[in-house]
């Protein structure tokens, strides 16, 4: 049934963790004024019960590429083939956008995910504008364009197809080992000076990763992604985000190291910062996966914030502040110095665009 305008019962905090899931259930969404909840003969509301099975529908967006005009990342472009995320880190700043949709930050954004079919013939439209300003892509910037289903959609690998025709640079981030299935594109983009691929790297403990991250490719994995790109001469920055105070922080130096020795040429971090829903959603999580330290991770998050799960203040919302942040912030560029010293990544070639590569092709 439908519960007019109250909010669902939270979960309580006790109780397994239900393994190969981030988030344990579904906040309640703020733009939505009913929720679907199973009343009982004694008059107690519950949260609908979730279908373990992932599910897939389609949209077909009346564009694919975004400006993105955040001051902390630079002046760059973002694409997303993908709405919502199989790999269900629970810490995932991306699910707050699931609630436009009308679904749940939580288990929906995981479970429920939307695939843009027309995303490849989008690209070639908007590349083919005689207005378009030629900045990296990033690809993706919001949920990971090499979740699972993406080995059967393969849209990825058509936008590489796309970005290679018309050579145009791309900066990539995942955390799947899928990339090496299109080593081919991004070899070729590399020739070119078209590419940079981030891999992210949270931790190299199994298992945290198992409930942090519980869908993704394991730590060691993605160091060996690290290294097959390296050796192909792809450029490589790894990404240690987010640093969890309590939890991962002190991975920092070991992830670094091994990052390096496989190829890395460079490396960067973000604090973790629990927008939104996200807040209510990691706090549950926390509570189930590490009970006995939860308080004192919590505790260090909000150190990090002023006092709050969050800061959305640009300049300072992914490095933080306070004296734990700074400890990070010591402790990364440490490590950074000892095993990065002298490397870098390469520049892109922003000239190489083809804008009529589309016209020209069917020329022949």
């Amino acid at each position: 049934m439908a519960a007019e305008e109250g909010k669902v019962p939270r979960p309580g905090q006790e109780g397994e963790l239900t393994k190969g899931r981030g988030a344990q259930y579904n906040p309640t969404n703020p733009y939505l004024k009913k929720e679907y909840v199973v009343e009982h003969l004694e008059g107690l509301d519950e949260p609908w019960e979730q279908k373990a099975a992932t599910q897939f529908f389609r949209e077909y967006p009346k564009s694919i590429v975004n400006e993105v005009n955040s001051p902390d990342l630079g002046l760059m472009y973002s694409m997303n083939p993908y709405q919502g995320c199989e790999h269900g880190c629970v810490y995932c700043y991306a699910r707050n956008t699931h609630a436009y949709w009308g679904l749940g930050a939580g288990l929906d954004f995981e479970q429920k995910v939307i695939v843009k079919e027309n995303a490849p013939a989008l690209l070639r439209t908007q590349l083919e504008s005689p207005t378009w300003e030629v900045r990296p892509i990033m690809l993706a910037g919001n949920t990971d364009c090499y979740q699972p289903v993406e080995a059967k959609e393969k849209i990825t690998r058509r936008l590489l197809e796309v970005l290679l025709q018309y050579r145009h640079p791309v900066s990539m981030i995942t955390k799947n080992a899928l990339i090496l299935r299109d080593l081919d594109l991004l070899t070729q983009l590399h020739q070119h000076r078209l590419l940079h691929v981030n891999i992210s790297i949270t931790t190299l403990q199994e298992e945290l990763r198992q409930k942090l991250e519980p869908r993704t490719s394991t730590g060691t994995k993605r160091l060996q992604v690290v290294r097959q790109l390296a050796e192909a001469g792809i450029p490589v920055n790894v990404m240690v985000a987010p640093v969890i105070a309590g939890l991962n922080d002190h991975e920092i130096p070991a992830i670094l190291e091994a990052s390096a020795a496989a190829g890395a040429l460079s490396a960067a971090y973000t604090i973790v910062r629990l927008n939104g829903a996200i807040g209510e959603i990691f706090e549950d999580w926390v509570q189930k996966a590490y009970p006995n330290k939860a308080a004192k991770v919590l505790d260090q998050i909000k150190a990090c914030h002023g006092g709050s799960l969050n800061d959305s203040t640009f300049g300072r919302r992914m490095s933080g502040e306070g004296r734990w942040a700074e400890t990070i912030k010591a402790l990364f560029k440490i490590s950074l110095h000892k095993h990065f010293k002298g490397r870098a990544m390469p520049p892109y070639d922003l000239t190489a665009f083809t804008p009529r590569a589309g016209k020209q092709l069917t020329m022949f």
